[in-house]
């Protein structure tokens, strides 16, 4: 039974390096769940299983159905059940969460760290929130406005999946700027840019030919329009990160947050080509479900980023962070003033 306690330690009785891989577990499982229902609508078997809980009236397992293919049903079927192991990683991560004592804290409850607690229990919630809002959409027959619903809860929940990474790496001090607060402004305005482009592009989706299924309602929208529009915002986006990262490296911002700045940059490339080749070869599923996929690499991307741009202290024993700063040592990155913005908590 050794084998059993060294498999359960790590979640049982978490150190800040086990919780690191949790959290990463957790932003990973809600991604990879994320891309597969992607792939379920861009397939056209969005009605695979025409039914829930059941797949079907008759079966609750995959079985054939009229008006679908059997690698529809299959598809679809398939991806309902990777809910158990994404079920799995929301439990492990919530009772790591509890279960957590960073260093220097009693062992008592007086230890738990609450503001873990709180987005740990995001991830199954979210999860529960995700099973009935897609069961709803199924019976509505992939309404265009609950699809576009669905996949934005979905990256909510992989943002407080990512929040929840970085502060299992912080301590509980005030948080402080570490770049000037244009810079800090400009941070939060390009986080909107994303999430409003994650939006956009659900928009076109629900508008184009790969909607889900071949019968399922459309936005009544014309195409070339919402597909303009979604590359404006993709425009204003590549615009307000080459403003961010211009200002990082002259303001002597910390290397990480550079380093960061620089690999949203080429997500957001790769991101834009794909979505030009796309369009201009006639929007073929493959490429299209690439490029959602590629989408939540830049949402992850953009919120970490954000994150970088402030300090509230590390956690002793946390791996991949670096040194938070001090009034001794302010680090390489400050205002110009020479000092730390103190934030609001």
């Amino acid at each position: 039974m050794s084998w059993i306690r060294r498999i359960a330690e790590p979640v049982l009785s978490p150190t800040p390096v086990s919780m690191r891989r949790i959290a990463i577990a957790g932003i990973v499982a809600n991604t990879v769940i994320m891309s597969t229902g992607a792939a379920v609508r861009l397939s056209k078997s969005g009605l695979g299983c025409p039914d829930w809980p059941r797949c079907t009236r008759a079966s609750i397992v995959a079985s054939h159905s009229a008006g679908q293919t059997t690698l529809n049903t299959w598809i679809e079927f398939g991806n309902r059940l990777l809910n158990f192991p994404l079920v799995a990683v929301a439990a492990i991560v919530f009772i790591a969460a509890w279960r957590y004592r960073p260093p220097g804290t009693p062992a008592d409850g007086t230890g738990r760290r609450k503001d873990l607690v709180w987005l740990a229990a995001a991830q199954p919630g979210g999860v529960v929130a995700q099973a009935v809002l897609g069961g709803i959409l199924v019976l509505a027959r992939l309404n265009p406005a609950l699809v576009s619903a669905h996949f934005l809860l979905s990256s909510s929940i992989v943002a407080a999946a990512v929040v929840f990474y970085v502060r299992c790496t912080e301590g509980t001090a005030r948080p402080r700027s570490l770049v000037r607060p244009d810079l800090r402004l400009l941070s939060g305005a390009l986080v909107g840019a994303v999430a409003l482009m994650l939006a956009a592009g659900t928009v076109v989706t629900g508008t184009g030919p790969l909607a889900g299924n071949a019968d399922a309602p459309r936005y009544h929208l014309p195409l070339a329009g919402v597909t303009q529009l979604h590359a404006d915002i993709g425009w204003l986006m590549g615009g307000l990160a080459a403003a961010l990262i211009l200002g990082l490296r002259l303001t002597g911002a910390p290397r990480r947050a550079v380093r960061l700045g620089w690999r949203l940059i080429a997500i957001m490339g790769v991101q834009g080509m794909l979505g030009y080749v796309q369009y201009f070869s006639g929007l073929p599923a493959a490429l299209v479900w690439v490029h959602v996929t590629t989408s939540m690499l830049v949402w992850i991307s953009v919120l970490l980023l954000f994150f970088a741009l402030r300090d509230r202290g590390g956690v002793p024993g946390s791996a991949g962070t670096e040194q938070p700063a001090t009034e001794a040592e302010p680090a390489e990155a400050t205002t110009d003033a020479g000092r730390a913005e103190v934030l609001a908590p």
